[in-house]
């Protein structure tokens, strides 16, 4: 719990860093929520959860919780295939599935995803997202897959332009284009005292202003002037589908990458400060709790994000009562100035989505892969290409797969040498890797060319891992060959019960 004498302290620190997150959640809850193909209005719902309930359960203090990109194509998925009205019960599945791993104290297994697949993950669905919402931005409407919005983007330009179309596809298109501009411009020439204010906001505030001066008969955002007309609450009917296993897989899905995405950011927000360190089971556990409400409210699904976390931070939060705020401030002005909002047009925010898809394509990282090898780099290519061009869950899948058939290749490496020493009956069985049971054949192919009566050595220095089948084909070899054969035992016993203790850490 926080410490009461320790907030009133930092209370006006707080308050500017939740101002801050704030200014930076609200353009971002709105343009998810569409890219999603959900009213702007479900992710401010979100937002706010996010905030006040999570901001308050959370394990990682720092983290702010919210609508995130990176959920945006699943979500968009499943609404096309299942309606939005089966989004809730997917969502309530998949947070009870978060909430029921955290108190299993299962928060460290969500991290164990290799970073090549995550990293491609969020490339993959970075594309999409610019591929999606650059239709948005011309106020046309996307395509369900990537490659047919790929397909139709040269259309969507040429009905935009005033001399194929009298339309307002160029004028919405010039201000997407303008809020990407403002928004890059910002993020490198911006002054150090006003680094706090975020670019999106300073787009997406300025294109309102234009539209409102010029009277441009642009799409703008749909929000209630109520609130709770933008809850839908969970129908039992709905409930009952989730026997559906296409609808299971979909739960399982969601919550996995959902907790992946919140780990993996509240990891590199411990990095960013010298504060209290995340609890990863508590925090995924607030997660469910967080996703199960948004469920049967029927609002968008939430993770940590990294973009308002680090704002946050940036910002200079040291508690909780910055996120708790900024959901505050988002439920204060969707109340208070719900008519502002149906002002901002929606090509503006697609811009916002535009370059946030940019920035999840991480080159940086793809040439941090390079040091570990070829294999990483090509995980990541795969795993993007195959979100574009299939599905969220199959290049995920497929990443999973590279993963694992890299670890199997690295398993059966194994070197054998057989060494004469200098004794003429002497030789010398020289292993180094991983003796496996699918190096079984081709030792036993090299102890078949020992000559009897001879005293093979085998160190066992240079193995990193010998199982049981290959032991037992030693000793097999020994007993039948007419051979002796000198194994270290010692070393042997180290390197079993080294294994041991590391199954049993992990």
């Amino acid at each position: 719990m926080v410490n009461i004498t320790q907030l009133k302290a930092a209370l006006p620190r707080e308050l500017l860093a939740s101002v801050v997150v704030f200014l930076v959640a609200l353009p971002l809850c709105m343009g998810i929520a569409i890219a999603s193909g959900m009213p702007p209005a479900k992710g401010l719902i979100t937002g706010i959860i996010g905030g006040i309930v999570v901001g308050f359960l959370a394990g990682s203090p720092l983290q702010v919780s919210g609508p995130a990109a990176g959920l945006a194509v699943l979500v968009f998925e499943l609404v096309r295939q299942h309606g939005m009205g089966m989004l809730g019960p997917i969502l309530l599945l998949a947070g009870l599935l978060q909430l029921l791993a955290g108190r299993l104290r299962l928060g460290c297994w969500f991290r164990v995803t290799a970073p090549a697949v995550v990293y491609g993950m969020l490339a993959g669905i970075g594309v999409l997202i610019v591929l999606s919402q650059v239709h948005v931005m011309f106020d046309t409407t996307p395509q369900p897959s990537g490659l047919q919005n790929l397909v139709e983007f040269p259309s969507t330009v040429a009905g935009a332009l005033p001399v194929e179309n009298a339309g307002s596809g160029w004028q919405a298109g010039a201000l997407g284009l303008g809020t990407i501009a403002i928004m890059w411009g910002w993020e490198r020439l911006r002054p150090r005292k006003l680094r706090f204010v975020p670019g999106a906001l300073l787009g997406v505030a300025a294109m309102t202003v234009i539209t409102i001066w010029l009277a441009l008969p642009v799409n703008r955002v749909q929000v209630p002037t109520d609130l709770t007309e933008a809850i839908d609450w969970i129908r039992p009917d709905d409930l009952m589908k989730l026997a559906d296993p296409s609808l299971l897989v979909a739960a399982f899905a969601l919550a996995f990458i959902a907790s992946a995405e919140t780990l993996l950011s509240a990891a590199a927000v411990d990095r960013m400060h010298s504060g209290q360190r995340s609890d990863f089971d508590r925090e995924l556990s607030a997660q469910g709790i967080g996703n199960m409400l948004c469920g049967l409210l029927g609002a968008l699904p939430m993770t940590g994000v990294i973009v308002r976390s680090s704002a946050n931070v940036q910002a200079g939060a040291q508690t909780r009562a910055s996120a708790i705020l900024h959901g505050a401030w988002l439920l204060a002005f969707v109340v208070a100035l719900g008519s502002v909002l149906q002002q901002i047009p929606v090509a503006s925010l697609a811009g916002v989505l535009v370059y946030t898809g940019v920035k999840l394509v991480d080159f940086k990282a793809l040439r941090g892969l390079r040091r570990y090898g070829r294999m990483p780099m090509f995980t990541y290519v795969a795993t993007a290409v195959a979100i574009i061009f299939t599905d969220l869950l199959t290049g995920v899948l497929l990443g999973f797969a590279l993963t694992l058939l890299k670890l199997a290749f690295k398993a059966a490496r194994l070197k054998i040498s057989l060494v004469q020493l200098d004794v003429s009956d002497h030789m010398e069985l020289r292993l180094s890797g991983a003796a496996t049971f699918l190096k079984v054949p081709a030792l036993t192919q090299v102890l078949d060319s020992v000559p009897a009566g001879t005293t093979l050595h085998v160190p066992l220095a240079h193995l990193t891992y010998i199982d049981h089948s290959c032991l037992e084909l030693l000793e097999d070899w020994s007993r039948t060959s007419g051979s002796i054969l000198r194994i270290e035992q010692r070393g042997l016993k180290r390197r079993v019960e080294g294994r041991l203790r590391s199954v049993a850490g992990a």
